[in-house]
């Protein structure tokens, strides 16, 4: 089996944010979509391991944030190289509040959609979460981002490494060694084992 033909799958890239109390926090997903017209409603589909997901859990409410070509790699470092449990993702951030009181960025998004959760749905190591749409709204008329743009536009290209270890096709995160544990998870991406490869 060829697992790069996962990669041919189409897929969109969004900052999902949430709020719990005085808390704000996002990340960075790569699966949301519309479902049904009447009633309105989405998924959304989030790792375990993302303080977001978290948050949503508790509280069932969220936006997600439709990324647009304007975006640079910066809001992908900021909103998915580091853990909301460590840092203020919101700090020194140009946001703004939809009518549920959760952010949205002001730039490099083209629109947000409200979202009410209304199941889960465990898939091992993500959650699906199904919610009604409870607002939404067009911010530019810039296109929406997809990963192979993503990919071919706005990550960095991997520099070369001469040391011996795996890298990981989604993020260029470095695992030094000779073996890379079977159950290795990204702690950049949180891609598992399989998203890696040797260095060459």
């Amino acid at each position: 089996m060829n697992q790069a033909a996962m990669f041919k799958l189409t897929y969109g890239l969004f900052v999902l944010t949430a709020k719990d109390g005085e808390k704000d926090n996002g990340c960075i997903i790569n699966t949301a979509m519309q479902v049904t017209a009447e009633p309105n409603r989405i998924i959304i589909v989030v790792n375990k391991q993302n303080y977001t997901h978290d948050m949503i859990m508790k509280t069932k409410e969220f936006n997600v944030s439709m990324i647009d070509t304007e975006a640079d790699f910066e809001l992908f470092k900021h909103f998915g190289f580091q853990s909301g449990r460590d840092v203020d993702k919101m700090a020194d951030f140009a946001f703004s509040r939809a009518a549920n009181g959760i952010t949205y960025p002001d730039n490099m998004v083209n629109g947000y959609i409200s979202g009410k959760v209304i199941s889960e749905t465990d898939l091992g190591s993500h959650t699906m979460f199904l919610a009604d749409v409870t607002d939404a709204e067009i911010l530019s008329d810039a296109e929406s981002v997809t990963y192979t743009y993503y990919h071919k536009n706005i990550k960095p290209a991997p520099q070369p490494v001469k040391k011996k270890g795996w890298i990981c096709k989604i993020c260029g995160y470095v695992y030094e060694g000779e073996e890379l544990p079977a159950d290795f998870i990204c702690p950049i991406c949180k891609h598992p084992a399989s998203d890696f490869e040797p260095i060459q």
